[in-house]
């Protein structure tokens, strides 16, 4: 343990000095969990809206309190520094989130001038638009406040979890709804992601869109589908889809990917609750909570039989995957089953008691 340990601490080390060296300007890193540059208003209480009361009752149960009354659903002193200083949103600091005066689209035969065949991009199909956002971007930048058909969106990526996740950014603030925009933290939890938001600098996770730090602990962000797809396939396919400019008005080496061959290895650069070697831990995996079951299905799977049909409980669900690689999942009833797509290492970090497909 004592060695796994050391070999933990020396790759932090060398990540954060990757990252570092990626992210321009750094600013000096703080292990503080809040950043208090921004005092929190005292008066926002935790108002959650949820449907189901036994979900509400069960995460009230899970919530504590740090000494200085900080509530939360993940202490602390578990959330790690990932290297470089908080993010401002639209403004050039850490990891800087993309913001509307950063957000600019072209067409599929511009972009298709600067990414590469084989790249990967995330593909968002919602209320009839079409668009897309290119890894060699959101590398960079993690998190792209977009709005999408009227709705304000996260579209939110984090490379070390191979995890691209679309939310709305509506929350909850004494009673009112209200839309923030989110950035990051420069803090990871499990390897993942966290992010805050701009209205309380409350802590998010990405994986599964839960507040696990401050004022609005125990609200939940609503996911919305997305695919992570190669290029080459779905510029074909999708000739009207709009695509995420490298125009962000932020100088950042975009084609360049400052985490090179981590996507193929085992290796991990931060440590985790939860490992599970018998699957490769970058094998890519699609994740669902049903009937208060985590079910995953791997990618290499699906490409294997395109269709797979399977059931949980009472619901009994059909995963496709087409030509392009975009992957629907949906219940007898036809309605769709939004879908996580991670790493297996990450899923298993935070869902040990995951069910695997054909496993």
């Amino acid at each position: 343990m004592e060695l796994k340990n050391s070999i933990y601490v020396l790759i932090t080390i060398i990540a954060t000095l990757m990252l570092v060296v990626s992210c321009s300007p750094v600013e000096e890193i703080t292990d503080d969990p809040i950043d208090t540059e921004d005092p929190v208003d005292p008066e926002i209480t935790d108002d959650i809206e949820d449907e189901d009361s036994s979900s509400i009752s069960a995460i009230a149960v899970e919530i504590q309190y740090t000494d200085d009354g900080t509530a939360y659903l993940v202490n602390p002193d578990d959330i790690f520094s990932g290297g470089p200083t908080k993010g401002g949103i639209g403004v050039d600091r850490g990891i800087p989130a993309l913001s509307d005066e950063n957000i600019h689209f072209v067409d599929v035969f511009e972009a298709d001038e600067w990414i590469d065949e084989d790249e990967l991009v995330l593909a968002l199909h919602y209320k009839g638009e079409k668009r897309v956002y290119p890894l060699q971007i959101l590398v960079w930048h993690e998190i792209a406040n977009d709005v999408v058909a009227g709705i304000p969106l996260a579209i939110t990526y984090c490379p070390l979890c191979g995890s691209g996740i679309a939310y709305e950014r509506t929350l909850t603030i004494d009673g009112e709804s209200v839309v923030a925009e989110f950035g990051t933290s420069g803090k990871l939890y499990n390897s993942n992601l966290v992010m805050y938001d701009d209205l309380t600098d409350t802590y998010w996770q990405q994986i599964d869109g839960k507040a696990i730090v401050g004022d609005l602990v125990g609200q939940e962000l609503t996911d919305i589908s997305i695919d992570t797809v190669v290029w080459r396939d779905y510029k074909l396919a999708h000739t009207d889809a709009e695509v995420l400019s490298q125009d962000t008005g932020m100088d950042r080496n975009y084609g360049n990917d400052p985490y090179g061959s981590y996507y193929e290895s085992s290796l991990l650069f931060f440590p985790v609750d939860n490992e599970d070697d018998s699957i490769h831990p970058k094998t890519v995996t699609f994740g669902v909570y049903v009937e208060g079951v985590y079910k995953a299905y791997l990618e290499d799977d699906l490409i294997l039989d395109n269709s797979i049909t399977d059931t949980i409980g009472s619901t009994t669900l059909t995963i496709e995957r087409d030509s392009v690689g975009l992957v629907s999942i949906t219940d007898q009833d036809g309605n769709e089953v939004v879908k996580e797509r991670d790493f297996f290492f990450a899923w298993y970090a935070f869902h040990p008691e995951t069910l695997v497909y054909g496993r």
